[in-house]
């Protein structure tokens, strides 16, 4: 691990972040030009699987950064919306889960911006949080993967709404919660800026 600063930028699960984002065209690509929508499952299944894994690195190899804080959820929010928007344009998930998730990231998002412009102090996302990211991040995957003429699809259809209902719900449950969250943590950012 190199270090920058006191924030740690150059860790290894910043690398990892970094990947998961640069590779979001190539998932595009296989969408919707080359139209190869079981690879293009496969791809958006690791890219989300890895969202757990720089953490867990983070954690057990203490590279925790303010950096990744911000830029973790981020690429996750963008993993998202990318994701999600190219499966809606692909016609090969529900329009209305596709929306619903959209909808959802949208308005978390633009809160946590608002927030951070108005001086809110950054927070760790909740344990609910990283849950309804992991049921969603497989659930997208494998809806978009039961669409596909590959061997596994019936199961995958399936398996991908056993998981993406409650994560829908869940994440919708978790964004109510965060409104509270994000204003106590505006008004103890707006404290300590106060002090002398």
């Amino acid at each position: 691990m190199v270090e920058i600063g006191p924030t740690k930028i150059a860790t290894l699960p910043n690398l990892i972040t970094l990947i998961r984002l640069l590779t979001l065209p190539v998932f595009v690509t296989m969408l919707l030009v080359n139209e190869q929508r079981a690879g293009a499952a496969l791809l958006l299944g690791v890219l989300g699987m890895t969202d757990w894994v720089d953490g867990w690195i983070a954690r057990r190899f203490n590279q925790t950064s303010q950096f990744g804080m911000v830029f973790d959820p981020f690429v996750d929010r963008a993993l998202f919306v990318v994701g999600t928007g190219s499966v809606l344009i692909d016609g090969g998930v529900p329009l209305w889960f596709c929306v619903c998730i959209l909808v959802r990231e949208v308005f978390v998002g633009l809160m946590m911006a608002i927030g951070t412009l108005v001086g809110m102090k950054r927070f760790p996302v909740s344990i609910w949080g990283k849950r309804y990211t992991f049921l969603l991040m497989t659930a997208v995957p494998l809806l978009l993967l039961g669409t596909s003429t590959h061997v596994t699809a019936d199961a995958a259809w399936l398996g991908g709404w056993f998981l993406g209902i409650p994560g829908l719900v869940m994440s919708y449950v978790v964004g109510v919660i965060y409104i509270p969250v994000v204003l106590r943590n505006v008004r103890l950012g707006r404290a300590e800026r106060a002090l002398p």
